[in-house]
């Protein structure tokens, strides 16, 4: 049977690498695809109202037009990319990774946002984008024009029909059928971005167990965007475009999971300390502990049961129903957003529970609309633990840093925000990067749950190669130099035979 490949994307704040295990797949001769994932550092010394309006700018409805063909990958492997991250605390944060696209292929930065699902790049020409970017990137323009592999999806195209059906497509019936199969989403804060649908070539740079490159490569239908308004166009958190990993049938995941390219689940694990970084797999982490919920069926976002919420082990007295499933109430897991925000009547339970619980040598501080601390001592010992307890008995940890953000200093002292944000007139709940990071969280998509455990995103990981087998290989960061370790492994691995053969060798002449 044809063992699907698995796509890892990881990051760190020098150059970022892959740790595998000596061996795959018998006959392969190869190790899983990846892209490079990167971060920049949103938190101490931000505002949060500054990220607030962020948030609000990245909340929006973008769903990619469905359909998409895909060719198999010529080869299986991972790749070593040199990977940097901004961490300066006075930009607002987001995790991004860099997407190869077109013939000639150039390579794009693009967000990560598991709340949406289109794949959308700036597009040459464009009116309004951003042409700089104060991520320490520098941002492209993709130019379908001169691609010898880009064709655009027109109106009478069976994959912009299924587009209009659930409305993600636009084309009005006084386009003629040759039109541009075109696309316009609003954001909650004004602004926008517009364009057209391409379809072309993405590649995956590979390295296989010979330490030989090669690449793999697969068609894909993505955004092309010509016009943007507002936030977008604002340099200090550019990007060239949006990687959307929603469940809807035209998003990147399901377009190459169709057609057998990788396996219709992905992982994270985000590191939210020193430059960040992370791991994202198109693909299963396996690790001890992680434990799982049901997804809620039907849903545009990935939305989880949430039953209640502990604070040091105690059951806060809310009213089940605001956790209830409903067009108007929910918990959505979304990495677009920077912070958390708690449906409106979950709030104040929560803020009250987390004062009651500070430690005596913990003061308030005066803030503007928000709930804030002056601290000397560890914020571990400082503050409460709180658990978010899930359907199934799954329960997510989290510890303080996981609600709190660093705002300032005063002499020796540190002043701690609650980070999560009310709702307001919202039954609502988002869980954003605040609660995800330092976490192996697993997006199950083919078996409807999701998965997480506490992690070190520093660490290598072990990753699923076979959906519903214990097949795995090992990823992580590689070291600073961008070296290698299978070679290293397997050293290690015939040592260790040898080892295994000279103790059976000497029982045996005893």
């Amino acid at each position: 049977m044809r063992v699907r490949a698995v796509i890892l994307l990881l990051a760190a704040g020098t150059v970022a690498a892959i740790h595998l295990a000596s061996s795959y797949v018998a006959g392969d001769g190869g190790l899983p695809p990846r892209l490079s994932l990167e971060r920049a550092l949103p938190t101490a010394g931000v505002g949060l109202e500054h990220l607030r309006v962020w948030d609000r700018a990245r909340h929006n409805g973008r769903f990619l037009l469905g359909g998409a063909t895909s060719s198999p990958a010529s080869a299986v492997g991972i790749v070593d990319f040199p990977v940097g991250g901004a961490a300066d605390p006075f930009t607002v944060g987001l995790y991004y990774t860099r997407v190869k696209l077109g013939n000639p292929s150039k390579e794009f930065y693009v967000q990560i946002d598991t709340g949406s699902d289109i794949l959308w790049i700036t597009c040459n020409p464009c009116s309004g984008c951003p042409t700089s970017s104060e991520l320490n990137i520098e941002l492209e323009f993709f130019d379908p024009h001169k691609s010898f592999t880009s064709s655009q999806i027109t109106c009478s195209d069976e994959r912009c029909t299924s587009g209009l059906l659930t409305g993600d497509a636009l084309c009005s019936t006084s386009n003629s059928s040759s039109s541009p199969c075109g696309y316009s989403f609003q954001y909650g804060d004004g602004s926008s971005t517009s364009g057209y649908y391409v379809s072309d070539t993405i590649y995956f740079d590979t390295v296989l167990e010979n330490e030989q490159t090669a690449n793999s490569s697969a068609t894909i239908v993505f955004g092309c965007s010509n016009y943007q308004l507002g936030e977008l166009t604002k340099p200090d958190r550019a990007v060239d475009g949006i990687f959307g990993f929603g469940q809807h049938e035209s998003s990147i995941i399901s377009q190459l999971s169709s057609t057998g390219v990788i396996p219709r689940v992905f992982s994270h694990c985000f590191k939210g300390s020193g430059n960040g970084g992370g791991i994202l797999v198109l693909g299963e982490i396996i690790e001890p502990g992680i434990v799982y919920t049901p997804l809620i069926p039907s849903q545009s976002h990935y939305n989880l049961y949430l039953e209640s919420i502990a604070v040091n082990g105690k059951i806060l007295s809310i009213d089940p129903s605001v956790f209830g499933i409903s067009s108007t109430h929910g918990t959505i897991i979304d990495s677009g957003t920077t912070l958390a925000y708690l449906a409106e009547q979950a709030y104040d339970p929560f803020v009250n529970a987390i004062i009651a619980f500070v430690s005596s040598s913990v003061h308030s501080v005066p803030s503007k609309g928000n709930k804030c601390f002056i601290s000397s001592a560890s914020v571990d010992k400082s503050f409460p633990y709180v658990t978010l307890n899930f359907k199934g008995g799954a329960s997510m940890p989290l510890k303080p840093e996981n609600y709190l953000l660093q705002q300032g200093y005063v002499d020796n002292s540190i002043i701690w925000c609650i980070g999560w944000q009310k709702n307001q007139g919202s039954g609502i709940s988002i869980l954003g990067d605040i609660i995800l990071k330092d976490k192996i969280i697993v997006y199950d998509i083919a078996n409807q749950r999701m998965g997480w455990t506490d992690y070190d995103c520093s660490q290598s990981v072990n990753v699923s190669i076979s959906s519903g087998k214990n097949e795995y290989l090992n990823a992580g960061q590689l070291d600073v130099n961008g070296s290698s370790n299978i070679v290293f492994d397997k050293v290690q691995l015939l040592f260790s035979i040898a080892l295994v053969c000279i103790h059976i060798l000497r029982s045996s002449q005893l």
